[in-house]
């Protein structure tokens, strides 16, 4: 190997640097770039224009220097190279599917108040300086719009040197905003609240002066739909990054299951995936989470869907082999720690088919370790890039006995 060839950049690893052939990690490099003498990135035909002024230094996004190729072989690689270090080989890897720019449906910014000046966005990487957003390549336009006016608002009801969280969501009616860490005090921020949701068409606005969340404005109840059935959505739940990140994440557990049969959906959040497979079979779906689940029990019942929702903490009391046993298929969706608990009774189950969901390649291939040695296969992996441009990814994984 010659000097030459170790001063190129073959891959990106998780964290998101580029690594030589002799194993140097170089941050905001592509495959192809070439490390000169003096230590100067000199581009390859993979490293891209970023789409945003404020990268690198904001926070929200590591990966905007790849080019389209080069990420979606990144959100590949996370999936396969967390597989092999536990010794898991799937029976195939689908082509990633990567979100589109500016699609990200839900967001958590912060604000931060000196003197007038009002400060919204991420923060630094590795910092807790925020960059004030003047754009954004990743948020819905309609979330992004509301920064600028957001920064009038919060002079009035953020108390000087002190932050705020700002969380927005898309759903049915609209934005669903949360604020977090505010002090509304006088009429004078009493009425801006009013008007603020007014003059942007909110869906609801929330806040939480740090004793709880109160809603001041509701026109209508908060929805969220799945499967055509609207759930009641309570204040900045959970929700898929993005819309076509969900069709994706679901299209590949629909494709999977088998035409007949009850399936159990484990850790449902608010029915995801249990309204959007459940239209013509039944299903069992099982949350930790009691507002959540008890959001969709309602929307189930009046859409009269046949669903049965359990709250059951999965992680204290997973389903057992015995009443695993009875579904033709099992949907899990667990958070990153992934499902250690469950994963050992499905490993005792004879569960035909489980459909994994993980937004953590790493919990996922451990817990994958566990069921292929019981005797399941993988039989296939669907990467999801939802959050572009970062070093998180998703996926489905398809297990059969």
């Amino acid at each position: 190997m010659t000097d030459s060839d170790t001063n190129i950049i073959l891959r990106v690893a998780a964290r998101g640097d580029g690594i030589t052939a002799d194993g140097r990690h170089v941050p905001l490099t592509a495959p192809g770039d070439r490390i000169g003498p003096d230590g100067a990135v000199i581009p390859g035909p993979h490293h891209a224009v970023p789409p945003c002024v404020h990268f690198p230094a904001c926070g929200g996004c590591q990966l905007q220097h790849l080019d389209e190729a080069s990420y979606a072989d990144f959100v590949t690689a996370r999936v396969t190279g967390a597989l092999a270090g536990q010794g898991v080989t799937p029976g195939a890897v689908m082509p990633s599917h990567i979100s589109p720019p500016m699609t990200r449906r839900r967001a958590s910014l912060r604000a931060a108040r000196a003197g007038r000046r009002v400060t919204i966005g991420f923060a630094e990487e590795g910092s807790h300086t925020l960059i004030d957003l003047q754009m954004c390549a990743v948020l819905d336009p309609r979330l992004f719009a509301l920064v600028a006016p957001l920064r009038d608002l919060l002079a009035l009801i953020l108390p000087d040197r002190r932050a705020a969280h700002v969380r927005m969501s898309l759903i049915d009616q609209g934005v669903d905003l949360l604020l977090e860490g505010v002090k509304v005090e006088g009429l004078a921020a009493d009425e801006g609240l009013g008007d603020f949701a007014r003059a942007h068409g909110l869906a609801r606005l929330t806040i939480d002066e740090g004793d709880g969340p109160q809603t001041r404005w509701e026109p209508e109840a908060a929805t969220v739909s799945f499967g055509g059935v609207p759930v009641g959505f309570p204040p900045f739940s959970f929700l898929q990054a993005t819309p076509d990140g969900e069709a994706a994440l679901v299209g590949a557990v629909r494709d999977a299951l088998p035409d007949t049969g009850a399936i159990a959906d484990l850790f449902c959040g608010l029915g995801t995936f249990a309204l959007a497979l459940g239209d013509r079979r039944p299903v069992y779906a099982a949350e930790g989470a009691r507002e959540v689940i008890l959001s969709l029990k309602r929307g189930a019942a009046l859409a009269q869907r046949r669903l049965a929702a359990d709250h059951r903490d999965l992680f204290r009391r997973p389903l057992t082999p015995e009443e695993l046993n009875r579904f033709a298929a099992v949907v899990l969706d667990p958070p990153r720690a992934g499902a250690r608990e469950q994963v050992g009774q499905l490993a005792a189950s004879q569960v035909p088919l489980i459909a994994y969901v993980s937004c953590n390649p790493a919990s996922f291939a451990r817990d994958a370790a566990h069921l292929t040695a019981a005797g399941y296969m993988l039989e296939s992996v669907r990467p999801v890039g939802q959050f572009r441009w970062t070093t998180h990814v998703e996926l489905v994984g398809i297990f059969r006995r």
